[in-house]
C-alpha cells in the first residue's frame, strides 16, 4: 500500500515538473496586457510579455524586437493570434541578436521591467508602444505543422493505412 502512494505521489510529482515556465522565464511579474500598459504608464513594473516578432533590430550596444502580442499559455509561450487587444509593443535587450535567426513571425517571450513608450515612426498611424527592457528572452522553435481540418489528430482515421490522409498518397 505504501509503495502505491509512493509510485502516485512521483508520478504527480513528476508529471507537474513537465507543466512549468521555462526557468529563464520565470519570475514575480505584473499580469498586465500591452494595452494596458498603455493605460497604467507606470514604468518599472515587471512584465512576462509575448507574441510574434514584427522586426528586429540591431543597435549598436542592443538589439530591440517589434512584436505584437499575444496571450501566453501556461509553459509561457504565445498562443495563436487571438482577439485579446494586446497590441504591440517593443523589446530592447543587450547585446546582438542576428535578425537571421530572430525572423518575423517567430514566437518570443521576453520577462523584464517596463521602461516608457516608444512613438511610431514619422509618417505612420499608430499609437506609442510600451518599451520593455528585457532581462531575458525566450525564442520558441517552430512548432509543428497541424492541419487545421483535423486539430486533434495526426491522421483522421488509423485505418487508412500508411500515407492515407496525411497528404502522402
Amino acid at each position: 500500500m505504501k509503495l502505491r502512494i509512493l509510485a502516485i505521489a512521483a508520478l504527480a510529482g513528476l508529471s507537474g515538473a513537465c507543466m512549468t515556465v521555462p526557468p529563464q522565464l520565470q519570475g514575480d511579474v505584473i499580469q498586465i496586457t500591452p494595452a494596458q500598459a498603455r493605460e497604467v504608464g507606470r514604468p518599472g513594473l515587471p512584465v512576462r510579455w509575448g507574441g510574434r516578432i514584427v522586426a528586429t533590430r540591431p543597435l549598436g550596444d542592443r538589439t530591440c524586437f517589434e512584436v505584437i502580442g499575444s496571450e501566453l499559455s501556461v509553459y509561457g509561450r504565445p498562443r495563436h493570434m487571438t482577439e485579446d487587444g494586446s497590441g504591440r509593443f517593443v523589446a530592447c535587450t543587450a547585446g546582438y541578436y542576428d535578425p537571421a535567426v530572430f525572423l518575423k513571425n517567430r514566437e518570443l517571450t521576453v520577462i523584464g521591467r517596463l521602461d516608457g513608450f516608444e512613438a511610431p515612426p514619422p509618417g505612420t498611424f499608430s499609437y506609442d508602444r510600451p518599451r520593455v527592457v528585457a532581462d531575458s528572452i525566450h525564442l520558441w522553435p517552430p512548432a509543428p505543422h497541424q492541419d487545421p481540418r483535423y486539430p486533434y489528430q495526426r491522421r483522421p482515421w488509423p485505418w487508412w493505412g500508411w500515407g492515407w490522409g496525411d497528404g502522402r498518397y
